[in-house]
Protein backbone atom coordinates (compact mmCIF):
# COMPACT_ATOMS: atom_id res chain seq x y z
CA UNK A 1 0.00 0.00 0.00
CA UNK A 2 1.68 3.48 -1.38
CA UNK A 3 0.36 6.76 1.19
CA UNK A 4 0.63 9.84 0.21
CA UNK A 5 3.58 11.06 0.56
CA UNK A 6 5.06 7.65 -1.50
CA UNK A 7 2.84 8.52 -4.26
CA UNK A 8 4.28 12.30 -4.40
CA UNK A 9 7.67 10.50 -4.17
CA UNK A 10 7.02 8.59 -7.14
CA UNK A 11 5.73 11.23 -9.17
CA UNK A 12 8.89 13.60 -7.96
CA UNK A 13 10.69 10.70 -10.65
CA UNK A 14 9.24 11.99 -13.50
CA UNK A 15 8.53 15.38 -12.39
CA UNK A 16 10.98 19.06 -12.48
CA UNK A 17 10.09 21.01 -9.50
CA UNK A 18 11.75 25.04 -9.65
CA UNK A 19 11.75 26.89 -6.29
CA UNK A 20 9.74 30.68 -6.02
CA UNK A 21 12.70 32.38 -6.90
CA UNK A 22 13.21 30.66 -10.23
CA UNK A 23 9.75 31.22 -10.93
CA UNK A 24 10.02 35.29 -9.80
CA UNK A 25 13.45 35.25 -12.22
CA UNK A 26 11.32 33.61 -15.02
CA UNK A 27 8.34 36.17 -14.67
CA UNK A 28 10.49 39.28 -14.49
CA UNK A 29 12.56 38.37 -17.49
CA UNK A 30 8.94 38.29 -19.25
CA UNK A 31 8.53 34.42 -19.84
CA UNK A 32 4.99 33.30 -21.16
CA UNK A 33 4.03 30.66 -18.35
CA UNK A 34 0.70 29.35 -17.71
CA UNK A 35 0.58 29.32 -13.95
CA UNK A 36 -2.03 26.55 -13.10
CA UNK A 37 -3.02 26.71 -9.69
CA UNK A 38 -4.68 23.19 -8.28
CA UNK A 39 -5.95 24.16 -5.07
CA UNK A 40 -9.75 24.01 -4.33
CA UNK A 41 -11.58 27.44 -5.45
CA UNK A 42 -12.06 28.45 -2.05
CA UNK A 43 -8.58 28.77 -1.26
CA UNK A 44 -8.05 29.99 -4.83
CA UNK A 45 -10.16 32.81 -4.23
CA UNK A 46 -8.78 33.47 -0.77
CA UNK A 47 -5.38 34.23 -1.73
CA UNK A 48 -2.91 33.27 -4.90
CA UNK A 49 0.05 34.28 -7.36
CA UNK A 50 -1.34 37.04 -9.95
CA UNK A 51 -2.26 35.95 -13.47
CA UNK A 52 -2.79 32.44 -11.61
CA UNK A 53 -5.56 30.38 -13.88
CA UNK A 54 -7.57 27.49 -11.07
CA UNK A 55 -8.32 23.87 -12.07
CA UNK A 56 -8.40 21.96 -9.24
CA UNK A 57 -6.93 18.65 -8.76
CA UNK A 58 -10.70 17.24 -8.86
CA UNK A 59 -11.46 18.41 -12.35
CA UNK A 60 -8.16 18.70 -13.80
CA UNK A 61 -8.59 15.80 -16.16
CA UNK A 62 -11.64 17.10 -17.50
CA UNK A 63 -9.90 20.99 -17.50
CA UNK A 64 -7.29 20.19 -19.97
CA UNK A 65 -9.84 18.32 -22.50
CA UNK A 66 -12.29 19.95 -24.89
CA UNK A 67 -16.17 19.60 -24.52
CA UNK A 68 -16.11 18.88 -20.49
CA UNK A 69 -18.38 21.46 -18.56
CA UNK A 70 -14.94 22.36 -16.83
CA UNK A 71 -12.48 22.61 -19.95
CA UNK A 72 -10.22 26.26 -19.95
CA UNK A 73 -9.67 26.82 -22.97
CA UNK A 74 -5.96 27.67 -22.24
CA UNK A 75 -5.25 24.62 -20.55
CA UNK A 76 -6.71 22.10 -23.50
CA UNK A 77 -5.21 24.15 -26.39
CA UNK A 78 -1.86 24.75 -24.28
CA UNK A 79 -0.32 20.90 -24.37
CA UNK A 80 3.21 23.19 -25.41
CA UNK A 81 2.91 26.16 -23.63
CA UNK A 82 5.15 26.10 -20.66
CA UNK A 83 3.46 25.51 -17.27
CA UNK A 84 4.10 26.08 -14.00
CA UNK A 85 1.83 23.87 -11.21
CA UNK A 86 0.97 25.98 -7.78
CA UNK A 87 -0.58 24.29 -4.77
CA UNK A 88 -0.34 25.43 -1.21
CA UNK A 89 2.52 23.70 -0.01
CA UNK A 90 4.11 21.72 -3.34
CA UNK A 91 2.89 18.49 -3.43
CA UNK A 92 -0.87 18.43 -5.10
CA UNK A 93 1.23 20.26 -7.62
CA UNK A 94 3.83 17.96 -8.03
CA UNK A 95 1.36 14.94 -8.29
CA UNK A 96 -1.09 17.57 -10.79
CA UNK A 97 2.18 18.18 -13.25
CA UNK A 98 2.78 14.37 -13.26
CA UNK A 99 -0.93 13.84 -14.44
CA UNK A 100 -0.61 16.69 -17.17
CA UNK A 101 2.72 14.75 -18.00
CA UNK A 102 0.98 11.57 -18.60
CA UNK A 103 -1.75 13.54 -20.67
CA UNK A 104 1.01 14.77 -23.28
CA UNK A 105 1.96 18.11 -21.86
CA UNK A 106 5.59 18.70 -22.48
CA UNK A 107 6.93 21.49 -20.48
CA UNK A 108 5.85 21.17 -17.07
CA UNK A 109 6.96 21.86 -13.79
CA UNK A 110 5.86 22.21 -10.06
CA UNK A 111 6.33 25.18 -7.75
CA UNK A 112 8.11 23.61 -4.90
CA UNK A 113 7.07 24.61 -1.29
CA UNK A 114 3.72 26.30 -3.47
CA UNK A 115 1.65 29.31 -2.52
CA UNK A 116 3.52 29.08 1.17
CA UNK A 117 6.96 29.29 -0.48
CA UNK A 118 6.06 31.69 -2.56
CA UNK A 119 4.85 33.73 0.41
CA UNK A 120 7.47 33.30 2.35
CA UNK A 121 9.88 34.47 -0.57
CA UNK A 122 7.64 37.98 -0.15
CA UNK A 123 6.53 38.02 -4.01
CA UNK A 124 3.14 39.50 -4.42
CA UNK A 125 -0.02 37.10 -4.04
CA UNK A 126 -3.81 38.67 -4.49
CA UNK A 127 -6.96 37.96 -2.47
CA UNK A 128 -10.87 37.98 -3.43
CA UNK A 129 -11.23 41.49 -3.89
CA UNK A 130 -8.08 41.54 -6.03
CA UNK A 131 -5.90 43.39 -3.57
CA UNK A 132 -2.28 42.84 -2.72
CA UNK A 133 -1.90 40.38 -0.08
CA UNK A 134 0.76 41.24 2.60
CA UNK A 135 3.04 38.15 3.83
CA UNK A 136 2.11 38.53 7.32
CA UNK A 137 -1.31 38.08 6.23
CA UNK A 138 -0.21 34.90 3.80
CA UNK A 139 0.98 33.33 6.42
CA UNK A 140 -1.91 33.59 8.40
CA UNK A 141 -4.28 32.99 5.46
CA UNK A 142 -1.77 29.88 4.58
CA UNK A 143 -1.33 28.28 8.52
CA UNK A 144 -2.37 24.69 8.94
CA UNK A 145 -5.79 24.57 10.18
CA UNK A 146 -5.66 21.08 11.86
CA UNK A 147 -8.66 20.02 13.37
CA UNK A 148 -7.56 18.02 17.10
CA UNK A 149 -9.59 14.36 15.13
CA UNK A 150 -7.08 14.99 12.03
CA UNK A 151 -3.95 14.20 13.82
CA UNK A 152 -2.37 10.84 13.76
CA UNK A 153 -3.56 8.99 17.06
CA UNK A 154 -0.65 8.61 19.38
Amino acid sequence: MQRYDDLIAEALTRVKEIMPWDLSRSLAAGSKLMLLDVREPAEFALLHIPGSINAPRGVLEQSCEWDYDETLPELAGGREQEIVVICRSGKRSVLAADILLRMGFINVVSLKTGVRGWNDFEQSLVGANGGVIDADAGDVLLAPRLRPEQLKPK
